[in-house]
C-alpha cells in the first residue's frame, strides 16, 4: 500500500512542480503614487522644514477664516465666558508676534499693541496677515539655530520646540473658530474641499 501512496503523491506533485516552474512570476504590485493634500507643502529635509507645513496649513485656514466671517459676526461668542470670533483672531495675531519674536531672538515689535481689543474686521484681518508675515521669518531659521534655547511662561526649550508650540497654538484656536462657523451655519475653510 505504501508504494501506491508514494506513486500517487509523485504523480500529483510532478505536474504541480512543472506548472510552477513554467508559470510567469506575478508582477510586483505598483507602488501607489505619493499624494499630498492640495495646498500642503511636502516637507524638505530638516527639523524646521518638517514643522513649517503644519504652520503653513493652519495659517491658510486662519487667514481664510478671518476673511470669510462677516463683519457682523466678529463680536459673536457662543457663551459669555469665551472670546469672541474677533477676539480669537486678535489673540492669534498677538501670540504670533510674541512667540515668533522669541524664536527669532528679537524684541516683540507689537508688545504694546493688544489686537484682542479690536473688533473691526478689516483691522483684524490686516493685523493677522501682518503677524503671519512676521512669523514666516521665524520658520526660515536654520536647523542649527533652531537648537538655540528659549524660555516661555517659565518653560525652557529649543527654538524648534517654540515653533512647534506656535503651530499647535494656532491650530488650537482654529479649532475654536470651526465651532463658531458651525454654530453660524457656515462651513469652515478646512471643510470646503479646497485642500487641507
Amino acid at each position: 500500500m505504501r508504494p501506491r501512496i508514494a506513486l500517487l503523491l509523485t504523480l500529483v506533485a510532478l505536474p504541480a512542480a512543472a506548472f510552477a516552474q513554467g508559470a510567469p512570476k506575478p508582477a510586483k504590485p505598483a507602488k501607489p503614487a505619493e499624494t499630498k493634500p492640495a495646498g500642503m507643502m511636502a516637507p524638505k529635509p530638516g527639523a524646521v522644514a518638517a514643522v513649517r507645513p503644519v504652520y503653513e496649513m493652519v495659517k491658510g485656514w486662519l487667514v481664510k477664516s478671518a476673511n470669510q466671517m462677516p463683519d457682523s459676526n466678529y463680536g459673536f461668542k457662543p457663551t459669555p465666558a469665551v472670546r469672541s470670533f474677533g477676539g480669537i483672531i486678535g489673540h492669534v495675531a498677538n501670540a504670533n508676534y510674541m512667540l515668533c519674536s522669541t524664536a527669532r531672538g528679537i524684541t516683540n515689535p507689537m508688545k504694546a499693541t493688544d489686537y484682542e481689543k479690536t473688533m473691526d474686521k478689516a483691522s483684524l484681518v490686516k493685523a493677522l496677515e501682518e503677524s503671519f508675515a512676521y512669523c514666516d521669518k521665524a520658520y526660515e531659521i536654520t536647523d542649527a539655530a533652531s537648537n538655540g534655547q528659549v524660555e516661555l511662561f517659565g518653560m525652557k526649550g529649543s527654538k524648534l520646540w517654540l515653533l512647534s508650540f506656535n503651530a499647535a497654538h494656532e491650530d488650537e484656536h482654529y479649532g475654536n473658530l470651526v465651532t463658531y462657523f458651525r454654530l453660524k451655519g457656515m462651513t469652515p475653510p478646512s471643510s470646503q474641499g479646497s485642500g487641507m
